[in-house]
């Protein structure tokens, strides 16, 4: 059966929510953390579980394989990329689109679910005039960086940030230009 890619429906907040965590559950911490050292990390899981709150302002991509979610992302229009940041200073140029929690449950990795959506991203965001898709990734999301970099995506180490202070962990930008 094909892969559908669509818009997530109001009915599906709560399970792209649970897809999405179980997707990155596999780059969370596993050894014990302090309360402060902890926190980043309950706030991220929060955050992307909390599909609901970035509606008004991207869409909500969802792949479906046999009337199963296995995959979401949020694309934002040019414009409307929303770092989760306060830092001013990571604010991207308007005319660019960007692609945040892309996530493939992780019994559907390897069937090119990761690459259809970002493929859908990329589509969406030259029918809009976009210049450039930007994205934040991790250097543990091996994979998902190696599919970005094949895509034509290269490094914008102007736009990473360190969600976490005082630790080496680093949230890295990868941007693909379209004109």
């Amino acid at each position: 059966m094909p892969i559908e890619l669509r818009e997530l429906r109001d009915d599906e907040l709560q399970a792209l929510g649970e897809l999405l965590v179980a997707a990155y559950t596999q780059y969370f911490p596993t050894e014990p953390l302090s309360d402060e050292q902890r926190r980043p990390w309950e706030e991220y899981r929060e955050n992307m579980a909390d599909v609901a709150s970035r509606i008004e302002k991207s869409d909500q991509i969802v792949a479906e394989l046999d009337g199963r979610l296995v995959g979401g992302v949020t694309f934002y229009r040019p414009g409307k990329l929303d770092l989760d940041t306060d830092t001013e200073d990571l604010a991207t140029p308007p005319d660019w689109a960007g692609i945040r929690l892309l996530g493939v449950h992780p019994d559907a990795r390897g069937l090119g679910i990761g690459r259809l959506l970002t493929e859908e991203c990329i589509r969406r965001a030259r029918a809009l005039g976009a210049s450039s898709v930007a994205l934040h990734t991790t250097e543990l999301m091996k994979v998902a960086r190696a599919m970005y970099e094949r895509m034509g995506f290269e490094r914008e180490p102007a736009y990473d940030f360190k969600p976490i202070p005082d630790s080496d962990f680093t949230v890295v930008a990868y941007r693909l230009l379209l004109t």
